[in-house]
């Protein structure tokens, strides 16, 4: 099959290349099949903590998180557009800090794009509220690089995970049903002027050159400290969290 369009909201993908870094140590895995035995999806248990959890907590899907995700994801190592390898609890306050952390599909989808612009235009507004807008994609810096000099998106907000890390620690989606056929991607028809308007300088460069990237989904998280409050799990491709209820979650943050 051919790479299809810019235009088009999807990418083909390779059906070589993929593994990636494992977690199990953290996760039960669950035996749902997908593309591949070696990506299957991930599942977090919920355990008791000593600290009430937040009423603003929302389930991903069926999924339900750890206490101290947080602590898990501390350490992730990923990559700023620059090359330089980051740890997730470097990103903002680990004490507390608010941040809003968007996992993009990869760097080459163009509802990504879309995403990335929605997030530019609100961070203004996110940043007055003393809310941290953090960006994650799959691909290389190179490819991150391209998405931010090209539609423009502030660098110093946005990383790379070539292997998955992140995703895979938290339980995000991965599969060739969830990328093309899950009736969630159809929300994207609603939204095609704001899609156009940012793919207006697209380049299917940015496309991770492992292939087996674009079968990712992502999802939205919103975090104070360690403190895992808000958790969402994009269903299909497009299928973003809106960031006008994401904002109003972070306003209703207790004050410590």
């Amino acid at each position: 099959m051919a790479m299809i369009s810019p235009k088009s909201l999807l990418q083909v993908p390779s059906p070589t290349c993929l593994s990636s870094a494992k977690y199990g140590q953290f996760l039960s895995v669950t035996t749902t099949p997908t593309f591949s035995p070696k990506r299957t999806p991930l599942t977090l248990i919920t355990t008791r903590s000593a600290k009430k959890p937040s009423r603003l907590i929302m389930g991903a899907s069926a999924s339900s998180f750890s206490a101290d995700i947080g602590e898990v994801l501390s350490d992730v190592s990923i990559f700023s557009t620059a090359g330089q390898p980051v740890l997730f609890k470097d990103l903002w306050d680990q004490n507390e800090g608010i941040a809003v952390v968007a996992l993009l599909r990869h760097f080459g989808c163009p509802c990504c794009w879309e995403l990335a612009s929605s997030l530019k235009e609100s961070k203004e507004k996110f940043d007055s509220s003393g809310v941290k807008l953090i960006a994650i994609g799959v691909g290389t810096p190179n490819k991150a690089r391209l998405l931010a000099e090209r539609l423009p998106f502030p660098m110093d907000c946005l990383y790379a995970d070539p292997e998955r890390k992140a995703y895979d620690v938290l339980g995000l989606y991965y599969g060739l049903g969830r990328t093309f056929f899950n009736p969630a991607s159809a929300k994207v028809l609603s939204r095609f002027d704001a899609l156009r308007k940012a793919v207006k300088n697209y380049t299917i460069e940015a496309t991770p050159d492992d292939r087996s990237g674009v079968l990712q989904q992502g999802g939205m998280f919103v975090f104070k400290g360690k403190q895992l409050l808000y958790a969402r799990k994009d269903e299909g491709t497009g299928d973003h969290a809106p960031l006008d209820d994401i904002f109003e979650i972070c306003c209703k943050v207790p004050v410590a």
